[in-house]
């Protein structure tokens, strides 16, 4: 890889790495972060006893492994594939995945540029890590909100745009939907517009927060609404801001209401 990172992994570090020779006693692996070489040793593949280590890893197998020890003196790396969760599994290949791409793009932006992959990453890739933590989530965050989040890290206008374009046509916006039925009920002869104030203003929690807030009729009294955002932690925060803006104010005008969140 050429974006920025130490020379070698830290003990508790994920790496994604790629078997290259398997014996009796373990399997040595390419360490494809940091094109070193690592141990596993056959006590390290499974949580269970291990008769034939050829039953859980064969030659040429990408796998994320946990740094067990690191002696740079030794050229020597241990790892464990048996103490990486499931869950860390899943998140490593993600983020090795965006990794990837994010470099793919910078590079395919310096092709266009023509200047080298180095000047590219010296004059933006670098600013951007620094500022967004690595360099997808910048990107990402590029593709969103547009150029100007390049240009107020003081990147070149050229580059910057030219980033800008390529980020909106290869990366993917996604978003997470959160929703639930809000319960609605006023007595009073102007009821039904009092009800669709207090919708409105739950719609506007979502205009303030940037956030999209949708509001359909299920059948009288009940109404579903749903919260798009980037992320779960968002998107809850401004359901339950919505959700108890709009409870408030068919309470003051008189009314009652519920909320049931759905899965």
């Amino acid at each position: 890889m050429g974006l920025r990172r130490p020379e070698w992994p830290e003990v508790g570090d994920l790496v994604i790495a790629t078997i290259e020779r398997i014996t009796d006693y373990g399997a040595y692996v390419r360490l494809d972060e940091y094109d070193k070489e690592g141990l596993l040793h056959v006590s390290e593949v499974a949580s269970r006893w291990v008769r034939n280590i050829r039953d859980y890893i064969r030659e040429g197998q990408k796998v994320v492994l946990k740094v067990l020890r690191v002696k740079p003196d030794k050229g020597q790396v241990d790892l464990s594939r048996r103490r990486v969760t499931k869950r860390e599994k899943k998140d490593k290949i993600l983020f090795w995945k965006k990794d990837r791409k994010a470099e793919s793009l910078l590079r395919t932006a310096a092709e266009k540029l023509n200047i080298s992959f180095e000047e590219i990453y010296e004059k933006a890739g670098a600013l951007i890590e620094n500022a967004f933590g690595d360099l997808h989530e910048g990107l990402e965050k590029t593709a969103k909100d547009g150029v100007d989040v390049l240009l107020d890290l003081g990147i070149e206008k050229e580059i910057a745009v030219t980033l800008d374009e390529i980020s909106k046509e290869k990366i993917q916006i996604s978003s997470v939907n959160v929703r639930g039925i809000l319960n609605l009920q006023n007595p009073k002869p102007k009821g039904v517009f009092l009800i669709k104030d207090a919708l409105k203003i739950a719609k506007d929690v979502g205009e303030a927060e940037g956030t999209e807030v949708s509001v359909y009729l299920v059948s009288p009294p009940k109404y579903r609404i749903v919260v798009s955002a980037d992320d779960y932690k968002s998107a809850e925060g401004v359901l339950e801001k919505a959700t108890n803006a709009a409870l408030d104010n068919i309470s003051k005008s008189g009314g009652t209401g519920s909320f049931k969140r759905e899965k």
